[in-house]
């Protein structure tokens, strides 16, 4: 049985409503920040892991990833934190390499302020940043990308690097992992491992057909682009339509899948408030989602994730497990 893992904690703006139906079709992990752990969660009973997901073998996984697993290796990196970090951390760069005239930079301030369509917003300022016609290569986008995520390498955690280290181990175990985010902090944390991790974007479709075919086990499929790509960058509503109506893109997730009628769906999510919780649990067992929660704060993911892949791997036997990280320190 093929199974999809999603981590749940901060959910960016979708384009339209079309996209929360997508989800319950093909499930994303979308993350939020960490914090520090505090001494009370220390002292909290552990989560169990879920009986039908700890006993999975990790060429069984394909794990969706999204901006809580960045959010918490890099917290102080506004841009990984949410869409509206993203956008603003963008119009920054913008405004510092003075490419944007004081009104128009008064009116994406205003936009964000107001939280106009976020996914709008984008797209109008990459249209400012980018050339009027489609065959010149040169764009400021370009630059105001590298200048957000430059030197992600000296601003992660060390709390954070426990969870790449997890979702790295199970990847050399055989699970697959694609994500909607577009740093490349998990590559660059393999490399600091000595394993070298691939980044796929939409735009070679002949890799992304590989790697469904588990042929690009070490590679990472960003489905909305990584930055060192900026024409794959998907950040307007033209292109999250294309991503969600594309059949190629449907078909080859369902390729990565060995049994398509049985895929089974976790999503990992913060019990913050118990109310939601349950609500949110009870709507995604409808759509065949079990929504499990690893903890009441952002800085139980790391722990829960790590004994989860060391569980995962110590029963497929595939990779010994993980030193377990001391998270009271």
């Amino acid at each position: 049985m093929a199974t999809a893992l999603a981590v749940k904690t901060e959910k960016r703006p979708a384009p339209d409503s079309q996209d929360v139906d997508s989800n319950a079709k093909k499930p994303r992990m979308w993350t939020a920040p960490s914090v520090e752990p505090s001494s009370l969660n220390v002292c909290l009973p552990q989560r169990k892991l879920l009986p039908s997901l700890k006993t999975k073998r990790a060429p069984e996984l394909v794990l969706v990833i999204g901006t809580g697993v960045s959010s918490a290796v890099a917290p102080q990196v506004p841009a990984l934190r949410s869409w509206k970090g993203l956008i603003q951390a963008l119009l920054d760069a913008a405004n510092d390499f003075d490419l944007l005239e004081e009104e128009e930079s008064r009116r994406f301030q205003k936009h964000l302020q107001e939280d106009k369509n976020l996914v709008h917003v984008a797209h109008d300022l990459i249209q400012k940043l980018s050339p009027r016609t489609g065959n010149v290569r040169s764009t400021f986008f370009k630059d105001c990308l590298y200048e957000v995520f430059d030197d992600l390498e000296c601003k992660m955690e060390h709390v954070g690097k426990h969870l790449l280290r997890s979702v790295l181990q199970l990847m050399e175990s055989g699970a697959l992992v694609l994500t909607t985010n577009f740093d490349n902090l998990l590559e660059i944390y393999a490399a600091h491992q000595g394993t070298k991790l691939e980044s796929l974007d939409l735009t070679d479709e002949k890799k992304v057909l590989e790697w469904a075919q588990e042929k690009r086990n070490l590679s990472v499929l960003h489905i909305h682009g990584v930055y060192t790509n900026p024409s794959g960058i998907v950040l307007h509503p033209a292109g999250y339509q294309n991503v969600l109506r594309n059949t190629e893109v449907m078909a080859l997730f369902l390729e990565a899948v060995k049994h398509k009628s049985d895929l089974e769906h976790f999503m990992l999510v913060r019990r913050e408030d118990v109310g939601e919780f349950k609500k949110l649990r009870d709507n995604m067992l409808d759509k065949g989602i079990k929504v499990i929660s690893y903890g009441d704060e952002y800085a139980d993911l790391p722990e829960y994730f790590e004994r989860l892949a060391n569980e995962i791997c110590s029963r497929d036997g595939s990779a010994a497990a993980a030193a377990p990280y001391d998270y009271r320190s």
